[in-house]
């Protein structure tokens, strides 16, 4: 294949799921340039190994691997991506990829993010008077600022460090009086966890001597709300249509699907996994810390005190299906796993990640992707119909089957609405002449 310049390179790859798993793997690696060491990581000839696995966590034993598919057909502010995600459910992959190539009808994705600023914690107990206590915190601000910049100083050369305070009085708890101090803090390329923690233990003495109390946690927040992206799209309502149902209908089933969400939180969460099925793939790919993402997206959505829905869809003047997500997104491509796993940094590779602001806004476009994917299924055909023949290969190889019997299987189950593996088990039988 002739080699394709990264200017005029489209992530829209037709018939790229067709394709040889090898023949999927050398397109990816011309598209993003990696060289043969890079091809063996994707192709899990090499990547993790256990001597390295040793250095990230306790007691290892072993690996433990999950398929690395891509998502096609992203374009995201005029740039064409292709987006690695790390997931074991069927569909995910081959949803965001269909709904990638909705969106690029009507221009892509557009994305923000704000400054990577994160939030760390430090309680205060063991005061009188709280808000006497802010006061004097307040007053000492420039002082704990400047202390807190000693702290990283390389952090600071490259732009980032201490910003500001922000001051939360509880005047009556179940412990008592409490202040909690908000240090807001500019984390630049990393996700900041511990920037932000080894800040707040320098600051917790000096904290103890302005406000005479006594600071017991010290500890990052991950409801990062000084750190959101945001991501939307506009979609011509006539590309929304199916076989057998027309563009205006599908794209008022899908606003119609967004209200549920809105107003009833049992559906939310269901909702809402939806867009993290994507974002979490995305992270697990680049390194990053999906638990951290998911509860931090979880609180943002629950910020109005009643739990609701994380994205919006609406039909605007011009006849189009809008979409708009907006999360707190902290992720870093700089220290952890991102920079320990090799699978992680051939997968910022591939995605063209060049900060931290470029990955949290190409991880909200596949989440607002994936919700659509999701809701547009169960607003047309429901979302077993689209389960239904990955699923069912998935049944045929957990029955045994392999190489050609696994499509014919598939076949068979897909006709027979049968998608089991005991069912599967018997059609194995079938082919293999067995009672």
């Amino acid at each position: 294949m002739a080699s394709q310049s990264k200017s005029r390179r489209s992530s829209r790859l037709p018939g790229f799921y067709q394709r040889p798993l090898a023949e999927r793997a050398a397109i990816v690696a011309n598209w993003a340039g990696l060289d043969r060491d890079e091809q063996a990581v994707l192709l899990g000839l090499s990547g993790l190994n256990a001597t390295q696995a040793e250095l990230m966590i306790e007691n290892v034993i072993g690996i433990h691997a999950l398929p690395l598919g891509i998502a096609t057909n992203f374009l995201i502010n005029g740039q064409d991506h292709l987006i690695p995600m790390v997931v074991e459910e069927p569909s995910i992959v081959a949803g965001v990829s269909f709904a990638a190539k909705l969106a690029r009808g009507g221009g892509g994705f557009i994305t923000t993010a704000d400054e990577p600023v994160m939030i760390g914690q430090m309680q205060v107990l063991d005061v009188d008077n709280v808000y006497a206590a802010a006061g004097r915190v307040w007053e000492a601000k420039a002082r704990l600022l400047e202390e807190a910049n000693q702290v990283d100083r390389v952090m600071v050369h490259l732009g980032g460090g201490a910003r500001d305070l922000e001051l939360r009085p509880f005047p009556q708890t179940a412990v008592g009086p409490m202040l909690v101090i908000h240090l807001l803090f500019d984390v630049r390329d990393a996700m900041g966890a511990n920037a932000i923690n080894t800040t707040c233990e320098r600051l917790a003495p000096l904290i103890e001597e302005i406000t005479g109390g006594r600071v017991n946690l010290r500890i990052l927040s991950n409801l990062a709300d000084h750190r959101k992206a945001t991501a939307s799209c506009a979609i011509p309502v006539d590309a929304l249509g199916t076989e057998t149902l027309g563009g205006d209908e599908v794209a008022r089933g899908i606003v119609e699907a967004a209200v549920f969400a809105q107003v009833d939180p049992y559906r939310a969460a269901t909702h809402n996994k939806g867009v993290m099925n994507g974002m979490d793939a995305v992270a697990l790919a680049t390194g990053n810390d999906w638990r951290a993402l998911e509860a931090g997206a979880h609180a943002y959505a629950a910020r109005s005190v009643r739990y609701t829905s994380m994205s919006e869809w609406w039909l605007d003047d011009q006849n189009q299906l809008r979409g708009r997500l907006e999360l707190p997104v902290a992720v870093g491509i700089v220290g952890g796993a991102t920079r320990v796993h090799p699978t992680a940094k051939v997968a910022l590779k591939i995605m063209g990640v060049k900060s931290a602001s470029d990955l949290a806004q190409m991880m909200v476009a596949v989440g607002l992707a994936q919700n659509l994917a999701a809701i547009r299924a169960l607003a047309t055909e429901g979302i077993q119909r689209g389960h239904m023949s990955l699923h069912a290969k998935q049944m045929a190889v957990a029955a045994g089957a392999s190489g050609p019997e696994v499509a014919e299987i598939v076949r068979r189950m897909v006709e027979d609405g049968k998608i089991t593996t005991e069912y599967a088990a018997q059609l194995l039988a079938q082919l293999r002449g067995k009672k």
